[in-house]
Formats: structure tokens, sequence, C-alpha cells
């Protein structure tokens, strides 16, 4: 297993605990010099807060483990391409590297729909490695949806029965 596989699990494990909580399923962890820093899991729903991100909740708990606001030298791994404002959060926390599950192609801001981590014009870029254990996040979070979809249709056909 190589170290980019082994903290992908760790992300993986994250984003199992927000499935737990019936959030989507998100999950990453900081690395600095080979040793996890922070974690984060989607929390959204839980804690009524936009912002309830997996990687803003990595980003703020590894700014705070740092003492400084700048991750530079620091990698996340994330089970799923980061939407706009936590790829924007990336880029202002001078991030290293980004190390990608899978790929979002709705609302994916690292290569999807946009690619604001190496995008040209702006003073800092994130390398990003996309595809590291990419089967096993694609199939957390299709069976996911796939659950949420049956819990919604099952509920509607309750209501039907009762009304």
């Amino acid at each position: 297993m190589t170290d980019q596989e082994k903290f992908m699990r760790e992300a993986i494990r994250q984003a199992k605990k927000a499935y737990l909580l019936e959030e989507v399923p998100i999950g990453c962890v900081i690395v600095h010099d080979g040793k996890i820093i922070a974690r984060g899991y989607n929390r959204r729903n839980t804690d009524k807060n936009t912002l309830a991100h997996a990687e803003m909740t990595a980003i703020k708990k590894a700014s705070k483990k740092l003492g400084d606001w700048r991750l530079e030298e620091c990698t996340m791994y994330v089970t799923l391409e980061p939407c706009q404002m936590c790829a924007g959060a990336m880029m202002q926390a001078r991030l290293t590297e980004a190390v990608i599950g899978c790929m979002n192609p709705k609302a994916g801001c690292a290569g999807s729909v946009l690619n604001i981590l190496e995008m040209d014009g702006f003073n800092h870029k994130v390398q990003v490695t996309r595809g590291v254990l990419e089967e096993e996040c694609s199939q957390m979070m299709s069976q996911f949806f796939r659950e949420l979809r049956e819990k919604k249709k099952a509920m509607r056909e309750t209501v039907q029965e009762n009304a």
C-alpha cells in the first residue's frame, strides 16, 4: 500500500462517519511531514451550517495545530473532488497538494466543472493528484445516493398509503 492509499483510506474512514450521520459521505485528512494533523467529514445537515464541509473543518483544525493559516507543505486527501468554496479555501490556505479520490462531474472545482486549484492567474496553485482509491470512493457515494432515493420513495409510498 502506498502512502497515498494509506492516507486516502483514513479519509474514507472519515467519510464513513458522515455516512453514519446520513450526511453525504465526504471525508478528508491533512498531512504534514508524513503525519495526519487534521481530519474532517461532512456535517452540513447535522450542524445546519453551509460551511461544515469536510475540507473546511480539516483546514480549520490544521491551522490551529500548526499555529498558522498557511498550510504550506501540507497535503489534503479528500474522497470527493472539492466544490468551489472548498477549492477556494484550499488555495487561500496555501496547501501544497490535493489528492482526490473520485471526481464530481456536477460540482467539482479541481478539474470537472472548473479547475480552481490549478488555474493560471492566481498567485498560488495546488498540485492535484486524481483517482486514488477512486472506485472505493465512487462506490460509497453511489451507495449513499441509492439508499437516499430508496428512503424517499418508501416515505412517499407511506404517505400515499396513509392519505
